[in-house]
């Protein structure tokens, strides 16, 4: 009786732990097919980016100066130039691919590389420009004043140029656009329930010998495999 007893309850005790770990396994599929994915919450941030086409989250106000001279016939005219001028800084989102967006699931960091930033303009505003000369015998008797304008508006087109990618703007062009992109992966992950920290990166960062980009998964890659 004792020997059946035992077996009955060895029995009992079996069964119980094979309902238990099915009930873990059930547990665990639920918790696969019910839980967010971040790569899939990614993609989808990243197509929704890619039909934005372009990303102009900054613009600067410039200001050039420029001055030229003319000597002919034993005579000198000279004029100033003040040309302002709205230069925008962008990045072409659609040069973005899956494998630019990374998806670190140890660190749970999503990194996201972008094109190099690219300027837009300079928009000169016509209505502000200003001029300044001596005028002279020579303006009348030669073109002397038309070719002054010229030297000085291509001069004052590349002083704008200049100006707009110093380090200043550039660092405010990057920051205002590395934030308005981290903003637009991070919200939906968040929204999704994912704990995620998103960085994003340049093509053109310099790039220390040690930092591995591909140490973390690209969304090609996963994607790829999960078909």
């Amino acid at each position: 009786m004792g020997s059946f007893l035992g077996k009955t309850a060895g029995v009992i005790i079996l069964m119980g732990l094979a309902v238990l770990v099915g009930l873990w396994g059930v547990q665990r599929y639920v918790e696969r097919r019910l839980s967010p994915d971040p790569t899939t919450v990614a993609s989808a941030s990243l197509e929704g980016l890619r039909e934005q086409n372009r990303l102009s989250a900054f613009a600067a106000r410039f200001v050039a100066v420029s001055t030229s001279r003319q000597s002919q016939l034993g005579l000198s005219t000279e004029k100033t130039l003040i040309m302002p001028g709205l230069v925008r800084y962008e990045v072409d989102l659609g040069k973005l691919t899956q494998r630019d967006v990374a998806w670190d699931a140890d660190k749970r960091v999503l990194s996201v590389r972008l094109p190099a930033i690219e300027l837009d303009g300079p928009q000169v505003d016509l209505t502000a420009i200003r001029e300044y000369g001596t005028g002279g015998i020579l303006s009348r008797l030669t073109d002397a004043d038309s070719r002054l304008d010229t030297a000085n508006r291509r001069a004052g087109q590349a002083e704008l140029v200049r100006q707009a990618r110093d380090a200043t703007p550039m660092k405010l062009a990057r920051d205002a656009t590395r934030r308005a992109v981290e903003s637009s992966f991070a919200m939906p992950l968040r929204a999704a329930g994912i704990d995620a920290t998103v960085k994003v990166s340049f093509a053109d960062d310099p790039t220390a010998s040690t930092e591995r980009w591909d140490a973390s998964r690209s969304l090609e890659e996963v994607l790829g495999n999960a078909r």
